[in-house]
């Protein structure tokens, strides 16, 4: 009799720390990225009778709490820097005073006032920084730009043009295009084409600086750019693939020299014609652009984070690093959605999102609890029931207890 009552006190233990399991997880159905937890039992060893091979149970204990690490449901937010992984992985922070790396799931994140990235605990995101000329380097803390982009002088220019075969000779048609010197500053080109016989001759005249360049430009029989007429400088003879047009007198500025590109990439005609036809201008582009003022941050599914400017640029400042582990059950929790590497885990293997079996990153969404509310409403009704059984046997065995007491009465 006593040994029963010791098996239904191991059955209580057991089953009192089972629903202080699914108590956990169903006070973390809300928590971002939360993984629920499973209990697992095993039976104690049991006794031998005497010589024979009877053996009893004594009981049971809880061997094992498993945390269950599918991913839960992607919730849909209106914040950039909301960020979940799609996937294996799991985003790096960093404590802030002792630098000791932490992982999680819970991608609810935002800028402080120092311009890091950072989880609602303070812990610093952790990636690799990416400077304005694309080099890469290691990896660290997530850290806005420069609230100002630097301003990029223009270098190409293009334009989708038809100079009329019917213009009379001495007729002129004027092109203008805006561009950008090496401190923002608008340098408008008026390009000026006068009809000669044959072809046009065209000369630039910026509104500053000076500018000297000239040029030449003749059509075949089809109105298609000659290119053996029309790349080469009428003044000196010599031939070039693409004229380049030289603006200098800025002031405080450099010297512009820039490529005015007559034929598309991979154009069999040409942008410039020469058609019937009044001379209009079709389409233009330039590559430069002013100095701009950081408008918001975007993130893509490679985790790369992405400065939006006011002039239109979009320059890439750092990109999201992600740890993949051998065991995720390993893990040792850190409260605060964290945790930490084991031996039970191995090391983590860190890169970007989508190499090495790592998965992508989606912008805007939180990772929900896998909890289901279901589940652990029917593992509370079995302990629960499990532990009123227990119960039982240790006061049917008082009941026998009592009797055998009587016996001698």
């Amino acid at each position: 009799m006593i040994g029963s009552l010791y098996s239904g006190i191991s059955g209580l233990k057991a089953n009192t720390s089972a629903m202080a399991v699914i108590g956990d997880n169903i006070a973390n159905v809300d928590t971002t990225g939360f993984k629920s937890s499973r209990v697992s039992f095993a039976n104690i060893f049991s006794s031998s009778l005497s010589q024979t091979n009877v053996q009893i149970g004594r009981g049971v204990f809880m061997n094992s709490v498993n945390p269950q690490w599918e991913s839960g449901s992607l919730e849909n937010t209106n914040s950039a820097t909301d960020l979940s992984v799609n996937g294996s992985g799991m985003f790096i922070v960093a404590d802030p005073n002792s630098g000791t790396p932490y992982y999680t799931r819970a991608g609810k994140f935002d800028w402080n006032s120092e311009g890091n990235l950072v989880t609602p605990d303070g812990f610093l995101v952790q990636g690799i920084p990416i400077d304005p000329d694309g080099v890469r380097g290691s990896i660290g803390d997530i850290v806005l730009p420069n609230g100002t982009s630097d301003p990029n002088p223009t270098s190409n220019i293009a334009f989708g043009l038809n100079l009329s075969n019917d213009a009379a000779v001495g007729d002129t048609f004027t092109s203008s295009i805006t561009t950008y010197d090496s401190l923002g500053s608008e340098v408008i080109l008026d390009i000026v084409f006068t009809r000669n016989s044959p072809g046009w001759d065209w000369v630039v005249n910026p509104d500053v600086g000076a500018s000297a360049t000239t040029g030449h430009i003749e059509f075949d029989s089809d109105g298609n750019l000659d290119p053996a007429a029309s790349f080469y400088d009428p003044g000196t003879g010599a031939v070039y693939a693409d004229p380049v047009i030289d603006v200098t007198g800025l002031g405080g500025a450099n010297d512009l020299g820039i490529t005015w590109t007559y034929l598309d990439a991979g154009a069999s005609d040409g942008s410039i014609t020469g058609y019937s036809g009044e001379s209009t201008k079709t389409a233009q582009s330039q590559d430069g652009y002013p100095s701009g003022s950081l408008q918001t941050v975007a993130v893509d599914e490679d985790g790369y984070f992405t400065g939006i400017y006011s002039n239109g640029s979009m320059i890439p400042f750092a990109q999201l690093s992600l740890a993949d582990f051998a065991s995720y059950a390993g893990l040792a929790k850190q409260g605060s959605n964290l945790y930490a590497e084991s031996l039970s885990s191995g090391q983590p293997l860190v890169g970007p999102p989508n190499t090495a079996g790592l998965g992508s990153v989606a912008p805007s969404t939180l990772e929900m609890s896998n909890v289901d509310l279901g589940t652990e409403f029917v593992e509370m009704i079995t302990t629960q029931r499990a532990f009123q059984a227990n119960s039982k046997v240790i006061t049917t065995s008082d009941e026998i207890l009592s009797e055998l007491l009587n016996i001698k009465r």
